[in-house]
């Protein structure tokens, strides 16, 4: 669903994903963890995270992974990753803005945020 770039400056880099490779801008909401903006090709699902570098530095814990997947019910299939081994950084979903939120682990360290969306 989200790939994760990470960049100097969101708005030269909004400038050029948008006006320089033609992708439309998706999302662009504050948040306590800086700015989340997205960009994305068309009508398809994935989009691109412009995530800025200092928002990012030292990976606070609001830093999204450079991999995040959706799900419908989060809580649910937390409880069978764990099953399945899977090691998380928090022990629940957190709350955010947007939604429910967890990392997991991978066995490199790379970080997935697993994430389910607040329903209008």
């Amino acid at each position: 669903m989200y790939v994760t770039v990470y960049v100097t400056d969101q708005d030269r880099a909004l400038a050029f994903y948008t006006d320089g490779l033609g992708l439309e801008k998706r999302i662009d909401h504050p948040g306590p963890d800086g700015l989340f903006l997205t960009v994305g090709v068309g009508d398809s699902p994935v989009q691109i995270i412009l995530w800025s570098q200092a928002a990012g530095a030292g990976r606070p814990a609001g830093a999204p992974g450079p991999l995040i997947l959706e799900s419908d019910d989060l809580r649910k299939d937390v409880e069978i990753m764990r099953r399945r081994g899977v090691t998380f950084e928090e022990s629940e979903p957190e709350e955010y803005p947007f939604g429910l939120r967890i990392e997991a682990l991978e066995p490199d360290g790379n970080r997935v945020s697993l994430r389910q969306p607040r329903t209008p």
